[in-house]
């Protein structure tokens, strides 16, 4: 009979007794997991030393589980009995599931799931923890296909919530229930889905910190700069860089391997730096070094080397910044000018009508109020700031700001007209820069006479909240017109981060093509909207979804984004998802319109 039509065999037993088979750091924690929940659990590999440490880190973390009140002592005692070691395969020959997470190899592998094919009844599930290599391969070769499956946990097991079960065209519908309910029953929660490398969560992350290590390749942004910038700008627990090391770059090398076989995209070719460190042995906190160093093998305390920063940035002393300009009368705008008044700088708004600059202080004073209600400033602050904020219809009134900062409409025409006005307008020496999130900063330095003067200060929204500033110089832009604004932005308490002027800058490289890596994963129906979102929440520990940001940030800006990534660039993996062409061509931009990848209540 052929294995596709081959009948399910006899019901499957209850999964009560569970053999993890290699006993690295994510073994030892699915075998924490599996025992805390009530699970006999047999711990495998091939040395004793291996054994012992994961003993001795399931007594460490079941102690620090009574210290903090979760478990009891009786409850301590029960889960370590319910835990044994051993060195042999053999012994998984009573267990009803065997979970295997041996290193990514895939001859390492097939090698023990043709032992344990010898041993284990014909109806225990076997399940490879891999999240690069084929789950289908494995079945394939396997004795009993369709009780073959990958069941992804991630790191660390008894923190992380997300688990992918991930089936091949040969596994049975009864292994994938089994496996799920298992699942749910340790507080998991389990993403269905089907066999491609990287599966969900993996598949969209790796593909980012490959850009990430190749960004920093290229020496476009220092290490800290590119961690910081994705921690500050996006809400994320770690920087790629950073996650990198502690993921291990030989791992992640593997992983890159995997998807670029499978998908031929550019973007998943492994950065050569990955290669390099690699085989140089500096595969991150394991090793002691990778991008960072390290205190010690697999330490997470990073220490000084020869790239760490020496403390400043430039030699060129900057100039005196006291009066600030904001030319615009949007959020991003307002935002800024209500920046720069908290701090005491005296700003003046300026919009195209004295009525447009009065409305955007109207909604300074309105988060004023609100910071005054939540009690981060106190109403004497909010009145000083608001007092700080004049307005005007004309340009004019920059005629002796020290530093104008335009926040106009993402047009480049519109932009370079502004900055023509302003190098007339502008006092000699002023600082002069642009908020643009994807175009081209030169181009504005170009439509003044004074290009030296000319800077990206990308803010992020909402600025009075958002940490990060994304200080971007030109080719023309002047070390001390540099200096300057990275020292107005620590005044202002922001975390400037340098890059050059290019399509994206830090974060909106990164983060782009990882988003629309997501709609087309949607578009080609491998996973679901929730269930990419989920994915990324708790297996990535992002604040949100891709789709939740896409529909908050909107998909006619996500686009535009996307298409100017790929004008740059050329890559073909840039190219935006026709799924998102679509939505926007039909007007579902997001929340702005009440539709977009969801649909939203009206307001």
């Amino acid at each position: 009979m052929d294995r596709l039509s081959r009948p399910d065999p006899s019901p499957l037993p209850p999964l009560a007794t569970v053999a993890v088979v290699g006993l690295g750091t994510m073994g030892t924690g699915i075998a924490e997991v599996l025992t805390c929940a009530g699970r006999t659990v047999v711990g495998i590999d091939v040395t004793e030393a291996a054994t012992a440490r994961a003993a001795a880190a399931l007594e460490a973390a079941t102690a620090r589980a009574v210290e903090r009140g979760r478990i009891t002592e009786d409850e301590r005692r029960a889960a370590l009995a319910r835990f044994r070691t051993s060195c042999d395969l053999r012994d998984a020959a009573g267990a009803d599931l065997v979970i295997e997470v041996v290193p990514e190899n895939y001859a390492l592998k097939h090698e023990v799931f043709t032992a344990l094919d010898a041993v284990v009844r014909p109806d225990t599930i076997l399940a490879t923890g891999t999240n690069a290599l084929s789950v289908t391969r494995l079945a394939a070769d396997s004795a009993r296909p369709e009780r073959v499956l990958g069941l992804h946990f991630f790191n660390p097991a008894p923190a992380m919530k997300l688990v992918e079960v991930v089936s091949s065209v040969l596994t049975s519908p009864g292994a994938v229930a089994a496996v799920t309910a298992l699942a749910r029953e340790l507080g998991k929660e389990p993403v269905a889905i089907g066999d491609r490398p990287g599966f969900v969560a993996d598949g969209l992350l790796f593909g980012y910190l490959n850009q990430a290590a190749a960004m920093y390749e290229a020496r476009y942004a220092s290490r800290e700069d590119i961690d910081a910038a994705m921690r500050l700008g996006c809400g994320l627990p770690m920087g790629p860089l950073a996650l990198l090391d502690l993921i291990g770059i030989d791992t992640a090398r593997t992983v890159l391997e995997a998807m670029y076989a499978a998908s031929h995209d550019r973007l998943h070719a492994p950065a050569p730096i990955l290669g390099q460190l690699s085989e140089a042995g500096l595969t991150g906190r394991k090793a002691g070094r990778g991008f960072y160093t390290y205190e010690a093998p697999g330490s997470a305390v990073v220490v000084a080397d020869a790239e760490s920063p020496g403390g400043t940035h430039d030699a060129a002393a900057g100039r005196s910044v006291r009066s600030v300009g904001v030319a615009g009368s949007g959020t991003m705008a307002s935002g800024i000018a209500e920046v720069f008044a908290k701090r005491g700088h005296p700003v003046v708004l300026v919009a195209r009508t004295p009525e447009k600059a009065e409305a955007a202080k109207a909604r300074i004073a309105k988060s004023l109020a609100r910071s005054v209600e939540k009690g981060r400033i106190t109403e004497e602050q909010r009145g000083a700031a608001l007092a700080a904020v004049a307005t005007a219809g004309s340009l004019d009134a920059l005629a002796d700001v020290d530093l104008a900062i335009e926040a106009v409409a993402e047009d480049l025409e519109v932009k370079q007209q502004l900055f023509a006005a302003l190098d007339k307008v502008c006092k000699p020496g002023a600082v002069l820069a642009t908020t643009t999130s994807s175009l081209p900063v030169v181009a504005c330095a170009r439509a003044t006479s004074r290009p030296q003067d000319v800077i990206g200060m990308h803010f992020f929204n909402p600025a009075p909240a958002m940490k990060l500033v994304e200080v971007v110089r030109t080719v023309l832009t002047s070390d001390e017109v540099h200096a300057t604004v990275r020292a107005v932005c620590a005044g202002v308490g922001k975390h400037a981060v340098d890059c050059g002027d290019r399509a994206g800058f830090i974060v909106n490289a990164l983060l782009f093509p990882y988003l629309n890596n997501a709609v087309k994963m949607v578009q080609e129906n491998y996973a679901s909207l929730d269930q990419i979102d989920a994915a990324m929440k708790l297996g990535g520990g992002y604040p949100m979804g891709p789709f939740e940001l896409l529909d908050v940030v909107g998909l006619d800006v996500s686009l535009a984004i996307e298409k100017v990534l790929h004008r740059e660039f050329r890559e073909p993996g840039l190219a935006p998802a026709s799924l998102l062409e679509h939505l926007v061509a039909a007007g579902r931009l997001g929340r702005k319109t009440g539709r977009g990848f969801r649909e939203y209540a009206k307001a």
